[in-house]
């Protein structure tokens, strides 16, 4: 893990940080559907979605710098049969990559998930971002579906994966 790596709620005054990092994903055209970045204020209605005791959004803090984040977010909502169920996504920025910081972000969060009573995650990667598979993999996420071809990013199609995961087998 990285020396003086810390894990945290996140609050309002990281959405700019937060939209950086997001923005550079969309970007990268192989981890995010979207395909237009985004302006601090059209992200503002998605921060406030956010609820510490049920769907949190977390930031990886390095030298009081955001390097970056992962969400829960409800899975179906509304039903309630569905409620112990969560979408994880995290991103990580451009410049920290390869440097361990999603897998301890990624392990944080699933630590939380017993307090807020989330069961099962479920990760919906594109089919070219390889990084993410190999990190879902490693904390045992398994592979539930592949919609192939199923996405035109610009000029590139791709598929969608849905990943598992039953938190309470996490050790």
């Amino acid at each position: 893990m990285i020396k003086d790596l810390k894990f945290r709620f996140a609050e309002r005054k990281d959405l700019s940080d937060l939209v950086t990092i997001y923005n550079q994903a969309i970007k990268s055209n192989c981890a995010t559907g979207d395909t237009m970045v985004f302006k601090l204020e059209e992200r503002l209605t998605w921060f406030q979605k956010f609820d510490n005791n049920t769907y949190p959004l977390y930031v990886a803090i390095l030298k009081n710098k955001v390097v970056g984040y992962c969400s829960l977010s409800p899975y179906r909502t509304g039903r309630k049969a569905m409620a112990s169920i969560a979408e994880i996504s995290y991103y990580v920025d451009y410049n920290y990559h390869k440097k361990g910081i999603g897998t301890a972000l990624i392990n944080f969060v699933l630590q939380d998930c017993n307090r807020i009573n989330i069961k099962n995650l479920l990760a919906f990667v594109l089919d070219i971002n390889t990084a993410t598979v190999k990190i879902l993999e490693k904390f045992k996420f398994k592979k539930m579906g592949h919609l192939p071809n199923m996405i035109q990013l610009n000029e590139v199609t791709c598929g969608h994966l849905i990943y598992g995961l039953k938190v309470n087998f996490i050790s």
